[in-house]
This record gives structure tokens, C-alpha cells and sequence, in this order.
């Protein structure tokens, strides 16, 4: 989507190979990755990076990555207002930001918006379980996994405080299309 026209979609597809071309066009990896057994929708931490254990020790040789962690955003429980959250607070996450370092997300469950902003454009990237995105560093962005979000990733980093995250002041992520909105749109 052009940065001046956020109800303009450019592309919108389930095409991996469409997917990883544009995405490669900007620097961004995208691939997937199968556990090694199913996993149960209650799996602890220990259980999520033991089933991804051989993937996880290729990824920290490959890019450095001294912390991995699980984190996980679920709906708010009934009465309470409030889910399961680990990490980051989900408003952190729906304003345009960037990261010293590289991002490197896996979901393990559920589903999360990347959306990338990119000369010009946003690349909205809709993860599902078993997506690892792969950005790089400084690439203004911001996440969003839904009013009622539902989502288990595993995050990578090289520094314990995820390389200095800083928000933009000027950000456009309130004019682009929701997570919520991409799913309920005609192909979402």
C-alpha cells in the first residue's frame, strides 16, 4: 500500500513465492518452519523451544541471536478486562516504530500483522503459526495481533534490551488497515 493511499492494496496474496519476492525486495525473509511434533494450544515455554529446539540453535548461529523467548498475547478473560500477556504491552506494539537490531519473529500459534513501512510503502505481512519473519534493523514498523489477540511467538534477540526500540513521532499506523480489517476483507 502506497504511504499516501492506505486503502490502495497493491498486492494481496496467499502465494509464498509472491510473497518472498516482494518481501526480498526490501531485505525481508520469510520462511516457514514445521515442529518437529504438534504441539497442544496449553504447550508451557519449555515445550514450545524444545519442539523448535533444531530450528531455534541454526537461527542464534546464523544471526547472533543471544536471547530467544517465548511471547504470547491472548484475549482478554471474561470480567478481568485484561489477557495473558507476556512481553511488551500490545499498545507498544500498534504504534510505527523501529528497533536497533534486527527483528526476528516466529509464531508458533495464532496469527499477527507486520506491517512494514518501506520507500514509500507499507507491507502489511498477515504471520500465521509457523512463519519466521526476518527484518532488518531500523526498518520502521509496527505489529498488531487483533482486538482479541491470539498470538505465540518466539522472539530472537541479540541484546537483552531488543536493540533500542524507538517510536517514530510522525507514524501512520492509526490511517493503514488493522489486523482485524485484513482478515475481514474480501481474501483475508
Amino acid at each position: 500500500m502506497p504511504e499516501d493511499a492506505p486503502g490502495t492494496v497493491r498486492v494481496r496474496t496467499d502465494d509464498l513465492d509472491v510473497i518472498h519476492g516482494e518481501l526480498l525486495g526490501i531485505g525481508v525473509r520469510l520462511v516457514r518452519w514445521h515442529a518437529a511434533r504438534r504441539l497442544p494450544a496449553d504447550a508451557d515455554d519449555a515445550t514450545v523451544m524444545k519442539a523448535y529446539e533444531s530450528h531455534i540453535d541454526h537461527l542464534r548461529a546464523e544471526g547472533g541471536h543471544r536471547i530467544v523467548d517465548v511471547v504470547r498475547l491472548t484475549p482478554p478473560r471474561a470480567g478481568t478486562g485484561r489477557g495473558r500477556r507476556t512481553g511488551p504491552a500490545r499498545e507498544d506494539f500498534l504504534r510505527e516504530h523501529v528497533h536497533d537490531d534486527d527483528l526476528v519473529r516466529f509464531v508458533v500459534a495464532g496469527t499477527g500483522c507486520f506491517s512494514l513501512h518501506v520507500a514509500g510503502q507499507v507491507y502489511a505481512v498477515l504471520c500465521t503459526a509457523g512463519d519466521l519473519l526476518s527484518v532488518p534493523g531500523r526498518t520502521p514498523h509496527w505489529f498488531d495481533a487483533g482486538a482479541r489477540p491470539n498470538c505465540t511467538a518466539i522472539r530472537f534477540l541479540q541484546r537483552a534490551d531488543g536493540g533500542a526500540v524507538r517510536l517514530l513521532p510522525d507514524g501512520i499506523a492509526s490511517r493503514f488497515p488493522t489486523h482485524d480489517d485484513l482478515l475481514a476483507s474480501p481474501g483475508g
